[in-house]
């Protein structure tokens, strides 16, 4: 039996309103559960830059969480490496809070800049490295990751990364231990004190050990390696300021004890 324009437009109209009732219904229960997933997510990449990866996937969800809490400390700092403590609305800044791949889409200078701070455990003062998030474009879409520096804020301590559409196999083994594993002790300032960064080489199977700033590369995934290496060393330049100011507070804690 043929319906009336009326009937079938009644019907479009309910049928909407149920499915957009049912979608509103599904994002408000599964919202924070994928939020809390995301979170969990970034403090084992945090982590990752510091911790051995065997640890950490021996690690509960749970456990991830309090390890985080017990040794991790954060800020946030401009370009500029000045603390900032309250966003544009006024509120109370917190790292983990910071959206890196929202202000990537910003200039330099207006971005807001996490560091995650690792120290020893029950003493926020005695740190151990300082990890910076990094993030960039490879070959088919965002790549980022972390990077932990040492207390000399020259040597790596270790990377991770991750990326939301390299090729399997070539692109996306910037993810492996493998990879992340070549740039632990390498150094990014050059002996005249200048950022240097480290770079992925084209190509794999040479040996760099002796380089203290190159790592052997991926072989078939050359534009991605580029993007790792336009990412970092934007990112510790974007990060001079606050390195320069960390590094001339140590030489004036140093010096007041001799």
């Amino acid at each position: 039996m043929q319906q009336s324009n009326a009937y079938i437009i009644t019907f479009s109209v309910i049928l909407t309103i149920v499915l957009g009732l049912l979608l509103s219904g599904t994002s408000q229960v599964l919202g924070p559960m994928q939020r809390k997933a995301e979170e969990l997510d970034t403090k084992k990449q945090i982590l990752g830059a510091v911790i051995d990866a065997d640890q950490l996937k021996a690690m509960k969800a749970d456990e991830v969480l309090a390890f985080y809490e017990n040794r991790i400390a954060s800020k946030v700092v401009d370009i500029n490496g000045n603390i900032l403590e309250k966003d544009a609305d006024g509120n109370p800044l917190m790292a983990e809070k910071v959206n890196v791949g929202k202000n990537y889409k910003m200039p330099a200078d207006k971005r807001m800049y996490p560091i995650f701070i690792f120290h020893a455990e029950g003493n926020p003062e005695a740190v151990e490295s300082y990890v910076l998030p990094v993030y960039g474009a490879g070959l088919w879409d965002e790549i980022w990751g972390y990077l932990a520096l040492q207390t000399d804020l020259n040597t790596i301590e270790g990377v991770t990364f991750s990326h939301k559409g390299e090729t399997p196999g070539l692109g996306a083994r910037i993810t492996s231990a493998t990879i992340q594993e070549r740039y632990q002790g390498k150094e990014i300032f050059d002996a005249s004190g200048q950022i240097q960064s480290v770079v992925m080489q084209k190509g794999e199977g040479k040996d760099y050990s002796s380089d203290p700033h190159k790592v052997d590369g991926m072989s078939g995934a050359t534009i991605t390696a580029n993007g790792v290496n336009d990412m970092i060393r934007n990112y510790l330049q974007h990060y001079s300021a606050f390195l320069e100011k960390q590094k001339s507070s140590q030489k004036t804690e140093m010096a007041s004890l001799n």
